[in-house]
């Protein structure tokens, strides 16, 4: 795709290096080796969405360094077209490091602190005309919770006007924010202005008050969205839009980290949204992608590619 081509599916948020242990089931401090990863939610999205076939761009900031260079690279060699990704002087371009212990315990530790140069997105540097364009656009929680981002966030919500999908990741991370009351504002006030809100029952609390699925759904749509998708874990996802409501069941999977799976989802469903399919159909394949990434230890590197979510669910490439 060339820098001037048209985004079926756009992201904009948080991007960094992963360094994951080599060593499943040891603590930091006793890892010795790691492997590199290109992430971030945001960035994960926009190549799990480029597996799928799709024209996807990402908005981001990176340091002025060599894992600024490396983030570039990557996002060329996943055919994401990063022309919205550029430099922030003085901040290094954030790392992130994770443990493993298989099947549900994966603690993160952030390298973003006081800030990060994915937080330095202004409005003033925004080319809305790009985000109103795009078919697919994509934003998350996390850009909510610092200026600039936060007012660049909301601008490119409400340079979208009818255009397309608008989705917000409800990824609430309680290390980038005070307090679950100061998110819950800023989220009540960004969720008029999309059209698709995507997250887990914890997130569902503090975006609209309720963990409970199906009260979250319907909150949600009450906020105005037209698709509500409620990830319940074991008990599966919900699917809520104004005509039906799918429950579908989870993907069984040896769970190797389970970090980046709901950025697999999040990139199936794009595609999915975008191909028209129907509620149940698309929520099955991201699903699929999911459980797909959970099994393995990458994030960006692991996201499958149609044919292979094809040939798990028995369906036609």
């Amino acid at each position: 795709m060339t820098s001037a081509g048209h985004l079926e599916v756009l992201t904009m948020g948080r991007v960094g290096v992963d360094l994951y242990p080599d060593q499943s089931g040891t603590r930091l401090e006793d890892v010795s080796t790691f492997h590199r990863f290109l992430g971030g939610s945001a960035t994960n999205v926009a190549v799990a969405a480029a597996r799928h076939g799709r024209a996807a761009g990402l908005i981001t900031r990176t340091g002025d360094d060599p894992f600024g260079r490396y983030v570039h690279r990557a996002l060329r060699d996943f055919g994401v077209d990063d022309r919205f990704v550029t430099p922030v002087p003085g901040i290094p371009t954030p790392v992130t490091f994770c443990e493993i212990f298989p099947p549900d315990d994966f603690p993160i530790y952030f390298y973003r602190y006081p800030t990060a140069p994915d937080l330095q997105i202004h409005a003033d540097d925004l080319d809305l005309d790009a985000v109103a364009a795009a078919d697919v656009f994509w934003v998350t929680v996390t850009g909510l919770c610092q200026e600039p981002s936060r007012s660049a966030t909301m601008a490119a919500l409400e340079a979208r006007g009818d255009h397309g999908l608008t989705v917000l990741d409800l990824d609430y991370r309680p290390v980038f924010w005070s307090s679950a009351q100061e998110a819950h504002r800023h989220v009540a006030a960004a969720l008029p202005l999309v059209d698709v809100a995507v997250g887990n029952r914890e997130e569902c609390e503090v975006a609209v008050g309720t963990r409970d699925p199906e009260a979250a759904a319907a909150a949600l749509l009450d906020a105005g969205l037209d698709l509500a998708v409620v990830k319940q874990g074991p008990a599966g996802v919900l699917g809520v839009s104004r005509e039906e409501a799918v429950l579908v069941p989870p993907v069984p999977v040896d769970v190797v980290n389970g970090l980046g799976a709901g950025d697999a989802f999040g990139g199936a469903l794009c595609h999915g949204l975008l191909a028209g399919w129907g509620l149940e159909r698309t929520l099955r394949f991201a699903n699929a992608a999911g459980a797909v990434v959970a099994g393995r230890l990458a994030c960006a590197d692991a996201m499958p590619t149609t044919a292979e979510l094809d040939e798990i669910l028995g369906s036609p490439a």
